[in-house]
């Protein structure tokens, strides 16, 4: 830093305070902390258990949220993947990443797909999956959930 190049020492708190003094606002992007939840969800087994090897199409699918920055702000997709092509078969974007958008993505899916019967479902324990309008959408299309276990991201990587 400027300050440092010049000899003078400090830490972030008192660099904090001279700049709210100086009237300067820094630059740099604050980074992003996501909510904990609240309270224990469901505890859904692992069907699927490492078993990535599937014999035909809509058997297993497994899905999974990233987040991209767009230059101003952050959005997320939500995809679906079958696991005897691996190629997505759906996927949402959106500008929150809630449980609507992990249902967008498995209604695209579904629907593409021709409303299969028998499907299982795989994912690691994110709140989007956990919810109970999802648990409920599944239910609907009658699909099968499995989770990986917490903290184990080997269980989601096919």
């Amino acid at each position: 830093t400027m300050a440092t190049q010049r000899g003078y020492q400090m830490g972030r708190w008192l660099a904090g305070r001279l700049m709210k003094e100086l009237g300067l606002v820094s630059c740099q992007q604050p980074t992003y902390r996501y909510k904990r939840g609240g309270h224990e969800h469901v505890a859904i087994p692992n069907y699927l258990e490492r078993q990535f090897a599937v014999t035909e199409p809509n058997q297993v699918w497994c899905g999974d949220v990233t987040y991209i920055w767009t230059g101003k702000r952050w959005a997320y997709l939500a995809v679906v993947l079958d696991l005897f092509a691996r190629k997505p078969v759906g996927w949402a974007m959106s500008f929150s990443p809630d449980s609507r958008l992990t249902m967008k993505a498995l209604e695209m899916a579904w629907e593409t797909r021709g409303k299969p019967v028998g499907v299982m479902f795989h994912s690691d324990q994110g709140s989007h999956y956990t919810s109970r309008q999802f648990r409920q959408l599944l239910w609907r299309y009658r699909i099968r959930q499995s989770m990986s276990r917490r903290g184990n991201c080997w269980d989601n990587s096919p």
